[in-house]
């Protein structure tokens, strides 16, 4: 009768490169006693590698990424990152807080969209290391001084990754600030459970029937629409690219589906928000938040002139599901409030869970 033979979980740190500032950056390579592994990187907090098993015990990496700081410093797909001070778009890079005008960079279209051109993911974040016996994690911290990006206040953010023997990847965000601000992080990390081609085969269900709709400069428009009959309509699994081409004018205004959905359920209750399998490796990843919804989107403006992991990208190589409030919610009050006071503590958590199916 053969032993099996727990392993610790272990954090690895290795050198990976140095910034055209002379920071030098850390790889954190995160392994629990199933030989998963997630590897973040103190540069955007990125998630850069994360290996997991197929329905064979074959180990691959399922992120879409890149092998060098380099090509991180630009990362125009934001592949991996952590996203700040506000994930995803605000309308005409404006918003009133406390009755002032705050004017952002407009870095797509008119809109002010992921923190702009020097937002979290181009930051260089502190690191420390955690590990007990059922987990290996790293905490990494920053400082987002007022009036960075345009945003008020000294922002102090933690992002803390977990990767835990059930093979769950936790990913928790905290921020204090000491003037009224908006706040919305998330991770904006491209999957792909078969590791090559498009992930158009992949099953995907996505539990809420509820979608915000946008206009032609993708900010929602306020209203909240059932997808009931339409090709936004994952409540039952079905591949994602099974209706991606329909006639559609909501995919054709994204390209694809580029889509917040909508959850009717308690601030922070932690819930699913989607769950897809690979059916050639057998994979299967769920995505679980605290968020009131997230953003869909299958990487429709992904180039082709991005490649990495040895493996050429381009458009649908991956897909994310970035959990998040509600696009341009501060300038939209019929969507839940993206404004922290110094009063206040955001919180914020997202877990992804992988397992296999025969």
């Amino acid at each position: 009768m053969s032993q099996t033979i727990s392993m610790q979980p272990t954090v690895k740190i290795s050198p990976f490169g140095t910034t055209p500032n002379g920071d030098a950056i850390s790889s954190y390579t995160l392994t629990n006693n199933q030989g998963t592994q997630a590897v973040i990187i103190n540069f955007g907090a990125i998630l850069q590698s994360l290996k997991t098993q197929d329905k064979n015990g074959n180990f691959a990496d399922i992120v879409l990424g890149f092998d060098d700081l380099e090509s991180y410093l630009t990362n125009p797909a934001y592949f991996g990152a952590t996203i700040g001070r506000f994930g995803n778009r605000i309308g005409n890079g404006q918003c009133t807080i406390d009755g002032q005008t705050y004017t952002f960079l407009q870095n797509n279209g008119s809109n002010h969209l992921h923190g702009g051109a020097e937002g979290f993911d181009k930051k260089v974040w502190q690191a420390e290391t955690v590990s007990d016996e059922n987990s290996a994690g790293v905490i990494l911290t920053l400082v987002s001084p007022d009036g960075d990006q345009g945003y008020p206040g000294n922002l102090t953010v933690k992002c803390e990754y977990h990767l835990t023997n059930d093979n769950q990847l936790q990913i928790k965000f905290t921020a204090n600030t000491d003037k009224t601000t908006v706040v919305n992080l998330t991770n904006h990390s491209y999957f792909n459970l078969k590791q090559q081609g498009t992930m158009l085969d992949h099953l995907l269900e996505i539990p809420t029937a509820k979608l915000t709709p946008v206009d032609e400069n993708m900010l929602p428009t306020g209203e909240i629409r059932d997808v009931a009959g339409t090709a936004f309509d994952f409540t039952t699994a079905k591949p994602i690219g099974q209706d991606i081409d329909a006639k559609d004018e909501q995919l054709k205004i994204g390209g694809g589906y580029d889509h917040n959905y909508y959850f009717d359920k308690a601030d922070g209750e932690l819930s699913l928000a989607a769950k897809t399998i690979e059916p050639a490796s057998g994979r299967v990843l769920e995505i679980y938040t605290t968020e009131p919804g997230f953003q869909l989107y299958t990487g429709n403006f992904i180039g082709d002139d991005l490649s990495g992991k040895g493996r050429q990208y381009g458009k649908h190589a991956g897909f994310c599901v970035e959990p998040q409030h509600v696009p341009d919610a501060p300038n939209k009050p019929m969507f839940k409030s993206t404004l922290l006071t110094p009063e206040q503590t955001y919180t914020s958590e997202m877990r992804y869970v992988f397992s296999v199916v025969k």
